[in-house]
């Protein structure tokens, strides 16, 4: 983030981003490249994810809530991998134009989740782009040497279990493009508040990265939806699941949604944005993982369990579920 010679993108940065580059490593983002250093006896895990106006963001969307979801969506990452958060780059291209109030609560956002997440910033890039506004984020995390918990290690026998709520995001997301849905499905405002918020803040389940780390034979976050992800998991395993729709954990107001309009399961299921954890293990660590997610304050629901064989089945009245589109693909 640094040029020999002061220039607006050197007063932008020395402005609004160096406040947030507290640790040594990123020399309050003075150099070329930052460093890490990782714990005695660690590997580095890395990750990165980002957002573009129009396809992960509505372009009036909060822009403090739009760089705390570019970071969220990587610390979702790490905490699937049994990671703790060690930093990140971001890299930012921005309209000509772009006002410094805008800026201005984009970085406070962020600031707000380095301080929340003890993940700061190391550095990065800032440019201008004739295009939407565009966020780009490599998060970097630690687990102990050899442990991260990867997503081709399912064994037949293992109990499905996935934190949280699934489908609130992208319910919120068919509101933010139809406001007259939340009549149709008729949601309380306290519901339809929660299905927006879900869309716009993740909440990513950091808070049981060591737990996962710990119990879970393997994990995936929840970011293209539960189906399809839970496909890709068994699939780099070599296993099948078998998934018992009715006991997937869903919100009131999605559960209200559902309820007048059964066909948004599918969306529920394939939508996407959770940014929650399925895991797999083995079914005499389950009273440890779901005493460490009662001590962290993380909803965890037993699903369904891992078999021999090849997909993942969601049944639901004794019948296996068929998906027009299985999981959220940008291509």
């Amino acid at each position: 983030m640094s040029h020999a010679r002061e220039s607006a993108e050197d007063r932008l940065i020395a402005r609004y981003f160096r406040p947030l580059a507290t640790d040594p490593g990123a020399f309050a983002l003075g150099d070329d490249a930052a460093v890490v250093t990782p714990p005695a006896g660690c590997d580095l895990v890395l990750t990165t994810d980002g957002v573009i106006a129009g396809v992960h963001f509505f372009p009036d969307d909060p822009p403090e809530r739009i760089g705390r979801k570019a970071l969220r969506m990587n610390l979702s990452d790490l905490a699937a991998k049994g990671a703790k958060p060690a930093g990140f780059l971001l890299s930012l291209a921005l309209p000509r134009g772009t006002d410094g109030a805008w800026i201005a609560a984009f970085a406070a956002g962020l600031g707000e989740d380095i301080a929340q997440y003890g993940c700061p910033l190391l550095g990065g890039d800032t440019d201008h782009t004739p295009g939407p506004v565009s966020v780009s984020i490599a998060a970097f995390g630690t687990v102990p040497r050899g442990k991260m918990v990867r997503r081709s290690t399912a064994k037949p026998g293992d109990t499905v279990v996935v934190t949280g709520t699934v489908g609130d995001a992208a319910l919120g997301v068919k509101m933010r493009e139809d406001a007259s849905l939340a009549k149709r499905w008729r949601l309380m405002p306290a519901m339809a508040r929660h299905l927006e918020e879900r869309y716009l803040l993740p909440q990513p389940r950091n808070a049981l990265a060591e737990a996962v780390l710990h119990h879970a034979a393997a994990a995936i976050d929840v970011s293209d939806g539960l189906a399809g992800d839970l496909a890709k998991l068994v699939e780099a395993s070599s296993v099948a699941a078998e998934i018992d729709v009715a006991r997937v954990p869903l919100s009131d107001a999605a559960r209200a949604a559902i309820g007048a309009e059964p066909a948004l399961i599918e969306s529920v299921l394939t939508g996407g944005d959770d940014y929650e954890i399925v895991m797999t293990l083995p079914p005499q660590k389950l009273p440890a993982l779901r005493a460490a997610a009662e001590a962290a304050g993380v909803p965890l629901t037993e699903i369904g369990r891992v078999q021999a064989g090849q997909g993942a089945r969601f049944m639901l009245d004794g019948k296996a579920l068929s998906f027009a589109r299985p999981s959220y693909s940008h291509f």
